[in-house]
């Protein structure tokens, strides 16, 4: 099973260019069998990791089950003397289950402070602003001289797949994604409070921009009875009388402007991603900017 995302603006052609994707492997390529596509239910397709042992366990089977690529295989040499190698059952004893019981929820926290405080100089985006850059590496994971570390744990841990696509350095095609976990005064975002997040007008996009909200636990969408983890300008949005938009979130919408809301569940942390699809020159040299998000009254 992959996942595949069209990012085409016209539905019908969007619904076009879904039809007719195909993979098949290789060796059927005389006789390949059409494969069938379906929007995945997120209460039954996890796609977040487990803790404590299940987390360990899970690994293991990934390792048996998967090629090792060349830039993994330092990591997977590190598993080996936990009991985790290729061909071989993970069978740890009582001390062992302890020690990886533990270990997985340090290296989560580890994981979560490279993810959602980022201190890199290239996260910054704007000075005095909390968004940042939510990739901070190429799509080969690669720098000139040392493999991206930090960069690649702080990503995958949000996310699960990355393409040459979402690091374009060139205006008018692929994506770039901002990230921020933070309010104006730089206060963690929960879904208690209610907030306003204020997008000037003429976003620098090709196509389309949008706002799309995760929850901190499991980094997938918001999970509320709405559903409605995001707005995009695609959407029906109220506007300003200068072009610009006010986006809501929060537990209760404000009056009159449910189309621009998007419900928030309390007691719970959510981080968002701003996208940019297809972005232009004012993103790159940052002269049009977001501000950052506000708290405004429930």
């Amino acid at each position: 099973m992959h996942g595949i995302r069209v990012l085409v603006t016209d539905p019908a052609a969007a619904q076009k260019l879904r039809d007719s994707y195909q993979t098949y492997p290789y060796s059927k390529r005389d006789n390949p069998s059409r494969i069938r596509i379906v929007t995945p239910d997120g209460k039954k397709s996890a796609v977040w990791q487990p803790r404590g042992l299940a987390y360990w366990k899970l690994l293991a089977k990934i390792v048996n089950e998967e090629p090792v690529h060349e830039r993994d295989r330092i990591m997977v040499a590190t598993l080996k003397p936990l009991g985790i190698e290729k061909g071989k059952q993970f069978e740890p004893d009582a001390r062992q289950k302890k020690i990886l019981d533990d270990a997985s929820l340090v290296g989560e926290a580890m994981a979560r402070s490279l993810s959602y405080a980022k201190r890199q100089k290239e996260a910054q985006l704007w000075p005095g602003t909390h968004w940042k850059n939510a990739v901070l590496l190429e799509a080969n994971q690669e720098t000139e001289n040392h493999t991206s570390l930090d960069e690649r744990t702080a990503w995958f841990y949000e996310a699960v797949t990355l393409s040459a696509g979402m690091t374009t350095k060139t205006p008018g095609v692929g994506q770039a994604y901002i990230g921020v976990q933070k309010d104006k005064i730089g206060q963690w975002l929960m879904g208690e409070n209610s907030y306003r997040l204020r997008v000037p007008a003429n976003a620098p996009v090709k196509q389309f921009w949008s706002m799309t909200l995760y929850d901190t636990e499991t980094r997938v969408f918001i999970d509320n009875k709405h559903e409605i983890p995001a707005r995009d300008s695609r959407m029906d949005l109220i506007k300003n009388a200068d072009g610009s938009v006010d986006l809501y979130f929060g537990p209760t919408p404000p009056e009159g402007k449910e189309m621009n809301w998007v419900p928030t569940l309390p007691g719970k942390g959510w981080f968002a991603y701003f996208r940019f699809y297809a972005p232009t020159g004012a993103y790159f040299d940052r002269s049009w900017q977001l501000p950052d998000i506000e708290k405004v009254a429930n």
